[in-house]
């Protein structure tokens, strides 16, 4: 950064006082752009009040922002043919590669043991797990077998950031964004982690299949998740067995997904247990297993019968309380937190009308005079994955950058795709941004405008909690493997260095380098192309002649909430005192790191994390 155009933490520390006051101002500046009646009015826009900056509303809150062209566009057409298109978007093509796999599993993994010793405990007993048959006789009989365990946790792993690149890489280009934004929306309501799950290809499917139930009907959708292979794993299905309930998926079916707290009891999420027994997988299908169902009399939420798990699903979808969480759910996602009792009731009334259908729900919300009030427009602070997303998808760039990190910079602000904290999701709202939270964001926007020249690529590097690297390098110098695997700081026995190489079943490091080696040679690795941006070009095409007009120019694209004039004038002085002239043509052959400057300078406003 150049140390002569902005003081970082003083810049830093304003933006992180300053924050809670810009939330205040920016409703009393955007008090003159609509009546305050038209707050919790589900009552549809007129044509009349449709313009630039509500089209650019829309188009923020359905997808990941938007270009001046694409706003423009949006802004020509009627409020309700912008809304349709945005969300009747099954019409649009929309030529998207699918997921290439590297191939990284094979059949013989499953099923695949839930811990490294139970996996070496099954080959002693009966000489095989894994697909991998025991060594008759010699040292590290089973060693291929922990191999082949942790092999495949770095292999998942490894590829399940792969699936997340896609993703993001879906989000930034795609022609329908309410799509990605819908199957962003339910992948935290549905929070399932390959943390647990342990296979890319359970959460790869689970992500299709949001996908392609995003907007439909959500009864539809529930029953799809509830026999989803990654949930089922993720909510331990496997020991939900008659006689043995497991009551993980029927709570948070109840307390997450559906009601909420306090509307139902401990004795109907026993019930519905019972309900879903020998609801399980095989491999990435759903399977019901009759013997372990428990078909008995049981009673959910004041009725009783043989039930299974779609209908207690259909008794909790009767309750006026469920289309009120849900829709309150989803609106506070899209429009704003606060959620008037009234509201709630009205928007519960919305979604019961539909019958669960949720592209109407969403036609009606996204058209109302509510979702462009005060209490709406540039309320909404922006999630780490909509905040990177949108930053790209505004810059013009076609692909996610490599450099930086899309996954590591995304977890290091609290959201990483397909490795949520746990089953209840991400918070939101105040919760993403702290005083080291916002510093990051800042530098996530310095590190794309000015990617690291050292940047080390954490996927192809293993955890030096194993002493990975200190293993291959000393097998390499020929140590033998008692003493390329000994601890750091270790010594070695007189006895240990007489026998060279101690008798053992496995050796767990070994096993630790083994695996990082195979996993890096089996899973394709992420692509690290810096961003490829051009910030001359795009002021030059927008018709900028002066350094205020880049600066407006570079606000207007960039930034959706008021910014006061005051602070326009002073960043577009540093520019020019970076350029050494307010005249762009005059500085046309060497402004490109300049405007980058001032556009993180922009970037790390407190008003950039709204919108």
């Amino acid at each position: 950064m150049y140390a002569n155009f902005v003081d970082q933490p003083r810049l830093v520390s304003r933006c992180v006082h300053s924050f809670s006051a810009l939330l205040t101002s920016t409703l009393c500046a955007a008090a003159l752009a609509a009546p305050a009646s038209w707050t919790g009015d589900l009552t549809p826009i007129a044509e009349s009040d449709w313009n630039r900056e509500r089209a650019a509303h829309l188009l923020e809150r359905t997808g990941f922002g938007a270009t001046p062209e694409e706003i423009e566009r949006f802004a020509r057409l009627t409020p309700r043919q912008a809304v349709r298109q945005l969300v009747r978007y099954q019409q649009i093509a929309n030529p998207l590669p699918p997921f290439e796999d590297s191939g990284a599993f094979d059949p013989g993994l499953e099923p695949f043991a839930p811990s490294r010793p139970a996996a070496t405990e099954q080959a002693r007993d009966t000489g095989e797990a894994l697909g991998v048959k025991v060594k008759p006789e010699g040292n590290r009989r089973i060693q291929q077998v922990a191999d082949r365990y942790l092999y495949w946790l770095r292999a998942t792993k490894l590829e399940s950031q792969r699936v997340a690149y896609w993703w993001a890489n879906r989000m930034l280009t795609t022609r329908r964004p309410l799509e990605e934004k819908m199957t962003l929306f339910w992948h935290g309501h549905f929070a399932t982690g390959d943390e647990k799950v342990r296979d890319y290809r359970k959460m790869l499917k689970q992500n299709e299949m949001l996908r392609a139930k995003a907007t439909g009907n959500f009864r539809d959708l529930l029953i799809s998740v509830a026999k989803d292979p990654a949930m089922l794993a993720y909510l331990d299905a496997a020991v939900n067995v008659k006689g043995a309930p497991n009551e993980n998926f029927a709570r948070e079916i109840m307390e997450l997904f559906t009601m909420g707290v306090g509307n139902y009891t401990e004795e109907d999420i026993r019930e519905a247990a019972r309900a879903f027994t020998g609801w399980n997988f095989n491999g990435l299908k759903f399977v019901m297993n009759p013997a372990q169902h428990d078909a008995g009399l049981k009673t959910v939420l004041g009725q009783t019968g043989h039930f299974d798990g779609v209908q207690v699903i259909d008794i909790i979808l009767s309750k006026p309380v469920t289309a009120e969480f849900v829709a309150t759910k989803i609106y506070r996602y899209f429009v704003r937190e606060e959620v008037s009792p009234e509201l709630r009731v009205k928007l519960g009334k919305l979604l019961r009308d539909s019958r669960y259908e949720i592209a109407p729900f969403l036609e009606t919300v996204f058209g109302a005079r509510d979702f462009y009030s005060d209490a709406a427009v540039g309320t909404h602070i922006k999630s780490p994955v909509e905040l990177v997303i949108s930053t790209y998808r505004k810059m013009g760039l076609k692909e996610v950058p490599g450099i930086p990190d899309f996954n590591d910079l995304t977890d290091s602000m609290g959201q990483k795709l397909l490795f949520p904290p746990n089953v209840a999701g991400w918070a939101s709202g105040r919760s993403w941004i702290t005083p080291g939270l916002l510093l990051l964001r800042g530098n996530f926007v310095y590190d794309t405008v000015f990617p690291a020249i050292d940047f080390v690529p954490l996927d192809r590097v293993p955890g030096s909690q194993y002493q990975i690297i200190s293993v291959a390098e000393q097998l390499a110098l020929g140590r033998d493997v008692t003493t390329a695997t000994k601890p750091e700081g270790k010594e070695m026995s007189s006895m240990s260095m007489m026998s060279a190489d101690r008798d053992e079943d496995f050796n767990t490091r070994l096993a630790s380098y083994h695996a990082w080696r195979k996993a890096i040679e089996k899973v394709k690795p992420i692509p690290r192309a810096p961003a490829r941006l051009d910030l001359s070009a795009m002021v030059r095409s927008a018709g900028c002649k002066t350094a205020q007009d880049a600066i407006d120019h570079l606000m207007t694209r960039f930034i959706s909430t008021p910014v006061e004039s005051g602070v326009r004038e002073k960043i577009a002085e540093l520019l020019a005192s970076d350029l050494g002239t307010h005249d762009l043509k005059a500085a046309d052959t060497y402004m490109e790191d300049a405007l980058r400057n001032a556009l993180h300078v922009i970037l790390s406003l407190p008003a950039y994390q709204l919108g």
